[in-house]
């Protein structure tokens, strides 16, 4: 342990895999040697030379696998590790963290409502599943409008220290928006700078690698692409990886802010997973909410699709419909000849399964959008 002087470990609900990208990426441009490893839409391993290699697994994730990232971490006389932590109860999340990883600084991205069944219903039970994650004698980042006085009461036990972020960078003057290297989120920025302020970083050095990150598989990206017969020009907008509705309302009102409505259809393309019950009742509960009144027309895919739809279907002022198709060609072809003219595809609900097939295909066909 001792030969990986510095161990940060990220946890959260949501960005966690963007927030380690963007720290291992600032401490590379401060002059450390780094490895890193994220779990999010896939597992990948971020080398020193800044290869990525996905993690193959035999059989399910295994919160032991941080002994092996550890031990690689050690051959390869790393000065620092960062890791996105994997766990989801408080009992793998105090093993994952406080026994094997054992940071010395930890960096709490949100608290969200997700993995309900392991984590809890409310915010509040998801926080304290995520206060199992803090160790000892660390330093511990949380966004200010995340913060739950459990932390610091879990902190203080530990002789650790909570620092709350505000959403606005460090080092004042500085628009975030336009440092970033593609689609971020600003609340992602600032904890990663001001764990750079926090260790020392010169300004100059993080605020230049922040346009060197290469960004998740799973982080916010839109194409374009002109498809169907006569073509049509859509926008392709994944943000599959955001999961539950409360992020993806806040991926779709910057999608919205950065593309210009007018004389397009917006059309949400909802993906479920058959393994995944609890998170499709939580779409259903949001859908008939209203949490989405500005998409034209629903489409669902994936498993409980039809289910679903029917369950909806007389609920909903929306147009909804079902694509069964599983192939990301087939589903864009029928999605293709639905539509008239322009329109942005926002895609939503779960990575897993035909989400993860649909981005690995509009990256083929479409061309990144310039924001």
């Amino acid at each position: 342990m001792q030969s990986v002087p510095l161990r940060i470990g990220v946890t959260g609900t949501r960005g966690k895999s963007s927030v380690t990208r963007l720290i291992a990426a600032i401490l590379k441009e401060a002059g450390f040697k780094v490895l890193a490893k994220t779990t999010g839409s896939k597992p990948v391993l971020i080398f020193p030379d800044a290869e990525e290699k996905e993690i193959r697994r035999r059989g399910t994730p295994s919160i032991l696998e941080g002994k092996k990232i550890l031990s690689i971490a050690s051959k390869l006389q790393v000065q620092a590790l960062v890791v996105e932590l994997m766990s989801i109860s408080p009992e793998s999340s105090f093993v994952e963290s406080r026994q094997v990883l054992k940071p010395k600084v930890l960096v709490l991205t949100n608290v969200r409502l997700d993995h309900l069944a392991q984590m809890g219903s409310t915010r509040q039970s998801v926080a304290r599943s995520l206060a199992s994650s803090i160790p000892e004698q660390a330093t511990v980042f949380v966004p200010e409008e995340e913060f739950f006085p459990i932390f610091e009461e879990a902190a203080s036990k530990l002789n650790s220290k909570v620092i709350r972020v505000p959403r606005e960078s460090p080092w004042k003057g500085i628009k975030i928006e336009e440092k970033s290297s593609w689609l971020e989120f600003e609340e992602n920025v600032c904890l990663a700078l001001a764990v750079a302020e926090f260790l020392g970083i010169e300004k100059e050095k993080a605020l230049r690698a922040l346009k060197k990150v290469n960004p998740d598989f799973g982080s916010l990206k839109i194409w374009t692409a002109d498809l169907g017969f006569p073509p049509r020009r859509f926008y392709l907008a994944s943000a599959f990886a955001a999961n539950d509705p409360q992020s993806t309302r806040f991926v779709l009102s910057r999608v919205m802010k950065r593309i210009n409505l007018e004389d397009k259809e917006l059309i949400g393309l909802l993906n479920f997973r058959q393994d995944r019950g609890d998170r499709t009742i939580q779409w259903s509960q949001a859908l008939k909410q209203g949490f989405f009144p500005e998409f034209k027309e629903l489409i669902f895919v994936g498993g409980h699709a039809l289910a679903l739809r029917s369950r909806l279907k007389k609920t909903l002022k929306i147009e909804t419909s079902v694509i069964k198709e599983k192939e990301p060609q087939k589903i864009m072809e029928k999605i293709s000849a639905k539509v008239k003219g322009e329109t942005i595809l926002f895609g939503m609900g779960n990575m897993g399964g035909a989400g993860k097939e649909l981005v690995r295909y509009w990256e083929n066909i479409g061309k990144t959008y310039d924001l």
